[in-house]
């Protein structure tokens, strides 16, 4: 079935593919402007008449109950006779509308102006416009004398000023300033009462070097207050009036520091060209030392690093000196704290260059340190791949590492350590002391990396053993790291957390379901496949399973390496129970990261639903480990529910 899309911010819609329904007269249109206000609420009966007529009819109840008919007919027009509708539903005394969470203009406008407040302030103008542009007029246009809608259009207009004067505060405080004139004057033209608007567009017409127009403009909004209210200016305008007068150092653009920064990295690249050889080794480690820094900067800079990193170990290993190419290789110790690869046909290709490089190195002490970020690097590319391999270079590594005495060296190693302790379930107070260590380790020697680092893992392991109140503290330490030191992927992983939160503390199911879906969005342009792939599927269907919901799956979704675990509930759904028991007996066990408890609990659903003794047998042999737990929660982004509640479930089965 096609998704229904609605409208409120102007004229009330709804539309399927883009093509506006038709809803027929004035009353259609005002019922379903009434459910859509409730936000999947149940309207009762009674609330609708009062609401549709101040006096109502005699037949209103009947009325009603037709312009509710005409509405499913309109919104889900193949329907089979005397099925039941899935959209406009009768529940209890009344209707509600099952609207999915992004289905509402005015919910996806509210999102995103959420959104922008946790976005890094260059990205939040940009999120911030898009949301804006969701408004085609007033909000409940033709209902706006409507009792029942008076509160709400308020609430979503002060909303929405609020948003315009916000895009242009962080555009005045970007340096921007030009670019939040035209439409500070055009929201100025439509609400000439909200001095913070004045104050706005005084200061972006003095930082963009016109003073005199700033000047101007504070008269104008001092005599429109005088004039029209007979109040004086607020204590923000008369300072900002003084301060431009006195020509205020303080009002002046930022920028310079920036502009500063940038002469200087052009004044020292040029040097680095005159200097140093075009194909002197030093190049390649200073490359990589760059990519480093590339890597933690975000989207574009994570995917450009991963896309040149083989190509500077490749140069190196053509030198034919291994000591260099060990270097070149191990130079590049990222802080990862996710445990699935973005690009498992690169980290492969490295591994195996780290492997080279370990055989060719001399047997000598002097290359201890070398051999050490060797191993380390096999360890975290080997990430989710089910070998002895990558627990035997962790462990290597981390003895070398603490012989050496080395902070850097040792952080390094227990970042592959971290990465090869998801063998099984049940290991989050392991990861929880190393998360701990690190956090040690890079507080106490200046590491920012690995204490951002260390506080992601302690928040992933907190969340698994259901200590969210600990995990809560990490997060916002973590958050406040990220912005000191500019690591804008680390909220991805907060925002995530936060609705697994939301998953884990009894809230709503919509409410939760929202926050992982505005969660998903944070990802896209992050450069994270790898995380990426296939996981608000997997979000959802965990979230289903915990509030004892059916599967629901969706076979045509971005599945990713879970489908072979979401493809047996589609079977059973179809009622192809054979092909879905021939489907669950091939699931592999699930790959050794962070979401094995979440696979492993899927695998469990699947057997309670077919009655599989040998996969009840096997899944509870490997949850339980996990007890006390919180199924996936050890991800830090989702979670199927408590392992306990598995663990009864499958009990019960196989005792019965």
């Amino acid at each position: 079935m096609e998704a229904v899309t609605f409208g409120v911010l102007g004229a009330v819609t709804a539309a399927r593919d883009a093509h506006v329904l038709a809803l027929k007269g004035p009353r259609h249109r005002a019922v379903l402007a009434r459910l859509i206000l409730a936000r999947r609420r149940v309207v009762p009966l009674a609330r609708l008449v009062e609401d549709l007529w101040e006096a109502p009819p005699p037949r209103a109840v009947g009325a009603v109950r037709t312009f509710v008919g005409d509405l499913r007919r309109a919104l889900e027009p193949d329907r089979p006779p005397r099925a039941p509708a899935r959209l406009l539903v009768t529940e209890g005394p009344g209707y509600a509308l099952r609207a999915a969470p992004d289905a509402v203009d005015a919910w996806r406008f509210e999102a995103a102006v959420a959104q922008a407040d946790r976005l890094p302030a260059a990205q939040a103008p940009d999120r911030l416009r898009a949301a804006l542009g969701e408004w085609r007029g007033p909000a409940y246009a033709e209902f706006g004398g409507e009792d029942w809608t008076r509160g709400e259009r308020s609430r979503l207009t002060e909303l929405r000023l609020r948003a315009v004067e916000r895009r242009a505060e962080l555009l005045v405080d970007l340096g921007r300033a030009a670019e939040a004139v035209p439409d500070l004057d055009a929201h100025l033209t439509e609400h000439p009462w909200r001095e913070e608007s004045w104050r706005l567009l005084a200061l972006a017409l003095y930082r963009s070097g016109r003073q005199a127009d700033a000047l101007a403009v504070l008269r104008r909004a001092r005599a429109l207050l005088a004039g029209h209210l007979g109040i004086d200016p607020g204590p923000r305008l008369r300072r900002l009036e003084a301060g431009i007068l006195a020509q205020d150092p303080d009002l002046d653009p930022p920028g310079e520091p920036a502009e500063a920064a940038a002469r200087l990295w052009a004044r020292a690249t040029e040097a680095y060209d005159r200097t140093v050889a075009a194909g002197a080794h030093a190049r390649l480690e200073s490359t990589v030392g760059l990519l480093r820094s590339l890597a933690v900067t975000g989207g574009g800079g994570l995917e450009a690093a991963r896309e040149h990193r083989m190509t500077a170990v490749a140069a190196a290993e053509e030198t034919g000196d291994a000591e260099l190419t060990a270097r070149v290789i191990g130079a590049y110790d990222v802080p990862a704290n996710w445990t699935r690869s973005d690009d498992p046909e690169l980290a492969g290709r490295i591994v195996a260059a780290a492997e080279r490089t370990l055989a060719a190195l001399p047997e000598d002490p002097s290359a201890d340190a070398a051999r050490c970020r060797l191993l380390a690097t096999v360890a975290l590319e080997s990430r989710g791949v089910r070998s002895p391999r990558g627990p035997r270079a962790a462990a290597e590594a981390e003895r070398t590492a603490r012989r050496l005495d080395d902070p850097a060296l040792l952080a390094f190693a227990l970042n592959g350590v971290f990465m090869q302790s998801c063998t099984g379930a049940g290991l989050a107070p392991r990861r929880d002391a190393i998360g701990a260590e690190l956090v040690a380790l890079g507080t106490r020697h200046g590491l920012v990396n690995y204490a951002v680092l260390g506080r992601l893992i302690r928040l992933q392991a907190r969340s698994a053993l259901a200590d969210l109140t600990a995990a809560d503290e990490h997060a916002t330490a973590v958050d406040r790291l990220a912005e000191r030191h500019e690591r804008p992927l680390v909220a991805v992983f907060t925002q995530w957390y936060r609705a697994l939160r939301e998953a884990a503390s009894g809230s709503s199911y919509d409410s939760a379901e929202a926050a992982y879906r505005s969660a998903a969005a944070r990802l896209d342009g992050a450069g994270m496949p790898g995380l990426e792939r296939g996981l608000l599927p997997l979000a959802l269907l965990g979230l289903r399973l915990a509030h004892g919901r059916p599967a629901d799956v969706d076979p045509d979704a971005q599945w990713g390496p879970y489908r072979p675990w979401a493809e047996p509930f589609a079977l059973l759904a179809e009622g192809r129970d054979t092909e879905a028991r021939t489907a669950l007996r091939a699931l592999p066990e699930p790959p050794p990261d962070l979401l094995y408890e979440a696979l492993c609990c899927a695998e469990a659903a699947l057997a309670l639903e077919l009655g599989d003794t040998p996969a009840l047998e096997r899944t509870y042999a490997r949850l339980l480990p996990a007890s006390g737990e919180l199924a996936g929660a050890g991800s830090g982004l989702l979670t199927f529910g408590p392992v306990d509640g598995w663990l009864a479930a499958i009990r019960g089965t196989l005792e019965a």
